[in-house]
């Protein structure tokens, strides 16, 4: 019997991409937060709540970039030309933000150093990461089996306001998190960065529905053509669900539910989770950009070509 491997490996790589983005999302959305903490106690004690977790996160982006080489050699040739400075930057913050970690938890007298490091390595890794998103779902131009653009195709509008909207989501991420791991004055600061935070994200989302699909005819059909319409009807529906939500939680004064078990939009009565709601607002917000069907690129391309 035959099995088609292209949907099989393009769902464990997209696993890999989304695990990445919920887990790697919140400790660089603290370091987005540093500057505006209040009292280096504070930056301590945030520092402190990702120490432990920080650097194994990243294992789900070699996981992504390893399994495209391996399963999609072709589609990789095509796409990292496309988008090689974005990722040469993006590799740069995190390396930048490694170090500023770890320097900055045993240095005294340039611990402000650090936590600028901090700051703009966590920043930087996160916009290019909204660059490269961004670029992907616009799509690249291939001439056969080869790139056929520039290393400079990403300066267009749409990855550049998708950088600064993926900004936006890791900042939410990383102050619910703070909500969830603090408590007293560091938390309620946490609280209503992360009520700043949702309306920015919300307010991103809207403006990409609505540039992605007046600026590519095929998405529009794709949207707006039955049965496809009833598939992609609920995704605005319970995004604005989801939303109230994590506004109604954050407002409430409630914590989160354990971490583990906030990776849907899982809605608990004793105890509602704003870092729950948060998940699934990061999952639909995904799935609607997942379902542009203009990269196309792993659908055309056999594994192991």
């Amino acid at each position: 019997m035959h099995i088609d491997l292209v949907p099989v490996w393009t769902l464990i790589l997209g696993f890999g991409v989304f695990m990445y983005v919920l887990l790697d999302g919140f400790d660089l959305g603290v370091g987005i937060l540093f500057p505006a903490m209040r009292s280096e106690d504070e930056r301590t004690l945030a520092m402190n709540s990702v120490a432990p977790v920080w650097d194994g996160n990243e294992t789900w982006l070699v996981l992504g970039g390893v399994g495209l080489l391996a399963v999609f050699p072709l589609a990789f040739a095509i796409i990292i030309p496309a988008v090689y400075f974005p990722i040469l930057l993006m590799l740069l913050g995190l390396i930048f933000r490694g170090v500023a970690f770890e320097f900055r938890l045993k240095s005294t007298r340039s611990q402000h150093w650090w936590n600028r490091s901090f700051f703009v390595g966590s920043l930087v890794a996160t916009y290019f990461q909204g660059v490269v998103l961004g670029a992907f779902v616009e799509g690249f131009d291939v001439s056969g089996r080869n790139f056929a653009g520039t290393s400079f195709d990403w300066l267009r509008p749409f990855p550049l306001l998708t950088g600064a909207g993926l900004v936006f989501g890791y900042t939410l991420l990383g102050a619910s998190w703070l909500v969830m791991k603090t408590e007293g004055d560091l938390q309620q600061w946490a609280r209503r960065g992360a009520e700043r935070a949702l309306f920015g994200v919300l307010a991103f989302i809207a403006m990409v529905s609505i540039w992605t699909p007046l600026a590519n005819h095929g998405i529009a059909a794709r949207w707006f053509s039955w049965p496809n319409m009833a598939f992609f009807a609920p995704v605005p529906v319970v995004t604005a669900l989801i939303a109230w939500m994590t506004w109604r939680a954050l407002r409430r004064g409630h914590e989160s539910l354990p971490f583990v078990g906030a990776m849907a939009p899982i809605r608990n009565e004793a105890n509602p989770s704003p870092e729950s709601s948060v998940f699934g607002l990061t999952y639909v917000a995904l799935v609607g950009l997942a379902s542009n069907p203009k990269p196309g690129l792993l659908n055309t391309i056999p594994c192991g070509d």
